[in-house]
């Protein structure tokens, strides 16, 4: 087996519950951070899946809870993902056909780069680099499925 694994597609792989492990660290201030919740992909009326996260943020010491939800679509390509915010507005696509794929987002003078790796039928992971003159970060996130 390769080093990544071949994801045929991606809505069916990622349905159901993960837990999240993500470290935030600021290359400007040193600081860093964490997050640790649960992710879950839920079936949308008309195709796709709804994807929540919820957990706890901690940063600079303190510890607070953090949520967010997007949309994962079906991409003009069988197998591949129309990432959404909330609201509708697109955030990225996903194509995870050979187990890895990088994902551009700009936002404002800010540029999101994600990396997205699957290691096996339960483990994969995504690496956002943010550069620009409002942030310079770097997110990593490890989820596990949930039985």
């Amino acid at each position: 087996m390769g080093e990544f694994w071949p994801v045929p597609d991606v809505l069916a792989y990622l349905a159901g519950s993960w837990r999240v492990k993500r470290s935030v660290r600021d290359l400007a201030s040193g600081d860093e951070g964490r997050f640790e919740g649960t992710t879950m992909f839920g079936h949308l009326d008309g195709g796709g899946l709804l994807h929540r996260e919820s957990g706890t943020f901690v940063w600079r010491g303190v510890s607070r809870p953090a949520e967010r939800t997007l949309r994962f679509l079906p991409g003009r390509l069988r197998g591949t993902v129309d990432v959404r915010f909330a609201d509708g507005r697109p955030f990225h696509d996903l194509d995870l056909t050979t187990g890895r794929y990088v994902a551009d987002h700009p936002c404002a003078a800010d540029l999101y780069r994600g990396e997205f790796t699957v290691r096996d039928e339960n483990h994969w992971r995504t690496v956002w680099r943010v550069r620009g003159p409002a942030k310079d970060l770097v997110l990593s996130t490890d989820y596990a499925r949930v039985d």
